[in-house]
């Protein structure tokens, strides 16, 4: 297979975008929260366990821990006890704790509203500060890589083999997607991940990006609907709009600048 060429795979991503805007809208945070410092909560819980697995537990939760200053004081037996059917539970409710006695130790009781000082926090790493800042305060620093974003952004050869990790999955996307467009990347492809691009079983022949995705089979794309209906040759479902060499160049361009601001933005900071 012919290697892509930067201003179509730019092309096709922005298709991505648009048909994944269209089919998911301004796509919701399936945790439950009702402030900064519970949503901060709920995502350190979230790692390796489902979001609804979380909304179990979180409702008596914060009932009892709801603010930094009651879960700073907590026990952590206790805490364990009502978070043990989520996994790593006894690690995470030492977490917890740790977390909110530094936000009201360093931080005055609130959550920070920067990228490096969200790191510096017991269980946060920069997946759940990307998705803190985002949601919490409507701050765009990156994009949430968890293990749907990853999965999907290697199906869609958005990232290479070499960007073996969810740093360097997300250093490609961001070189790849201008800025406008990394807020709803994780939702939107998150609930994408759940419903049809599935780990084991993807349906790709149910998918609405079938014909932009290099990993769908060949015989397989545009066949969604009833089958005496679908369509022929070149003929796709939504298909990627037409470009003339003047909007190529033009897109190229806009690619390269977003390079730019990118590189120099990040000079000095290592995605981690």
């Amino acid at each position: 297979m012919a290697r892509e060429k930067k201003a179509d795979k730019f092309v096709r991503a922005l298709a991505v975008a648009e048909r994944m805007n269209s089919h998911y809208g301004e796509a919701a945070c399936a945790l439950h929260y009702t402030t900064p410092f519970t949503l901060t909560i709920a995502v350190l819980l979230s790692a390796q366990t489902t979001d609804a697995g979380v909304n179990r537990v979180t409702p008596e939760l914060f009932v009892k821990y709801g603010t930094p200053q009651a879960m700073a004081q907590a026990d952590p037996e206790d805490i364990a006890r009502i978070i043990r059917s989520i996994g790593f539970y006894r690690t995470k409710a030492k977490n917890c704790i740790a977390c909110a006695q530094m936000i009201m130790s360093d931080f005055g009781g609130e959550v920070p509203r920067d990228m490096d000082q969200m790191q510096k926090l017991p269980g946060v790493g920069r997946k759940t500060a990307n998705v803190v800042l985002n949601e919490a305060f409507g701050i765009v620093e990156g994009i949430a890589v968890d293990t749907h974003v990853f999965r999907i952004a290697h199906k869609l050869k958005f990232a290479g083999p070499s960007a073996d990790t969810p740093a360097k999955t997300e250093e490609a996307l961001l070189s790849l997607y201008p800025r406008e467009y990394w807020g709803p990347i994780n939702h939107q492809w998150v609930l994408f991940g759940r419903e049809t691009c599935i780990a084991r079983r993807p349906k790709c022949a149910d998918c609405f990006i079938n014909d932009l995705c290099p990993s769908c089979p060949k015989d397989l794309i545009g066949n969604r609907g009833n089958p005496q209906e679908r369509p022929s040759g070149l003929e796709r479902w939504h298909p990627i709009p037409k470009t003339t060499p003047s909007s190529v160049k033009t897109l190229r361009c806009l690619s390269k600048i977003n390079e730019r601001l990118l590189s120099s933005n990040n000079r000095g900071k290592a995605v981690s």
